[in-house]
């Protein structure tokens, strides 16, 4: 008999911070793959895959804040690690997007690489390649997103600032 490890993948990590997004609304697969531009397979997926790794309660509907605060903050510069690119065109993120262009001055300029974007800088994978075009469309989504990337390229300031702005959102709905 074989048996196959269960493995996070980036997407779980795109499709668990739309959820927290959403901030409880109710929604179904459907709408939630095409607001994130892929398929409802791989949203089933991903929820198989989260509930499985504990980060979404048994219903497949709650995320569980804690648990999912503690991986990015603990786990996901090593598991998702990212290290900056060529200079391109695209969307801002990290500490070049909101929130943390406010509170965070750098030369260095991070984006996901698109044709839609305003932006000229070092180019960041993003976790999913239609992470761009549904950033754009879902504002609360992107300022997460732009966290995350944060705790995956930033260096411990940006790090520290990044996890205490995630834990305000993620805990406490701000």
């Amino acid at each position: 008999m074989k048996t196959q490890q269960v493995s996070m993948s980036p997407l779980d990590i795109v499709v668990l911070l739309k959820i927290i997004s959403l901030n409880q609304q109710v929604w179904h697969q459907n709408s939630m793959a095409e607001a994130l531009g892929i398929s409802q397979s791989e949203i089933s997926k991903s929820l198989a895959r989260s509930k499985y790794a504990g980060l979404l309660d048994p219903s497949g509907k709650k995320v569980r804040r804690v648990a999912f605060v503690e991986f990015l903050q603990y786990g996901l510069s090593y598991v998702f690690p990212q290290h900056p690119g060529a200079i391109i065109k695209g969307v801002p993120t990290a500490h070049s997007a909101p929130p943390l262009n406010t509170s965070i001055q750098s030369q260095e300029l991070y984006v996901w690489p698109s044709a839609k974007g305003t932006a000229r800088g070092q180019s960041i994978v993003p976790l999913y390649p239609s992470i761009p075009q549904a950033a754009l469309k879902d504002f609360k989504l992107y300022e997460l997103l732009a966290l995350v990337d944060a705790i995956r390229v930033g260096r411990a300031r940006e790090k520290e600032i990044a996890i205490k702005e995630l834990k305000l959102r993620i805990l406490h709905g701000e």
